[in-house]
């Protein structure tokens, strides 16, 4: 009689356990269900240059600067000042009129030749400007009269509705920065890829 029992009390114990294990399966269904596989939220503009180069191999890596002139930074990126309109033109081809629709960025550049791989990243202020600024940000830099040779490509690509990358450069550079940009968020979309090459 007690073997019973015990037989007993063993399939309600199992029967318990897989009913917790349904209910813990379930859960993580609707979570799935509701959590996308979106990246995780963006803080700011640097973020998102740290994350990309934080995935290039020693192989891949190339020397590079990243801020602006006053906050330079050696061998990593570097935040941007936004107030400095006249900078954000001449180094990552931000036009003055687009200047004012962004509230924080970051770069990256080739420390021997921008013209080789320069980046931007930028907040959008106010997520309807998104588009304007890509459109005006394409133009200049589209527009623009180079030096130390013709970049091969430009692109520029949103993520979700708040920030924009750019990057142009040599074709290959940018391949493998675009590639490692658009692995590292599932929501980046190319707004614009260009040739520059004259």
């Amino acid at each position: 009689m007690k073997k019973l029992g015990l037989i007993g009390m063993s399939i309600v114990m199992m029967l318990s356990f897989a009913a917790c294990g349904d209910d813990k399966n379930k859960d993580n269904t609707t979570n799935s269900e509701v959590v996308t596989e979106e990246e995780v939220a963006i803080t700011d503009s640097l973020e998102i240059f740290n994350n990309v180069w934080a995935t290039y191999g020693d192989d891949e890596k190339f020397s590079i600067a990243g801020g602006d002139y006053n906050n330079s930074v050696m061998d990593a990126p570097g935040t941007f000042a936004v107030s400095d309109t006249e900078s954000l033109d001449a180094m990552l081809g931000v036009p003055a009129d687009a200047a004012s629709l962004i509230d924080g960025a970051a770069s990256m550049m080739h420390m021997m030749n921008a013209n080789t791989f320069t980046a931007g990243a930028y907040h959008i202020a106010d997520a309807a400007n998104q588009q304007t600024f890509c459109d005006k940000l394409k133009d200049n830099i589209m527009n623009r009269q180079w030096m130390c040779g013709f970049p091969d490509t430009l692109i520029i690509v949103s993520i979700g509705d708040s920030y924009v990358v750019s990057a142009f450069g040599n074709a290959e550079i940018i391949e493998t920065f675009k590639t490692k940009l658009t692995a590292e968020y599932p929501s980046a979309a190319i707004v614009y890829e260009e040739s520059l090459a004259q």
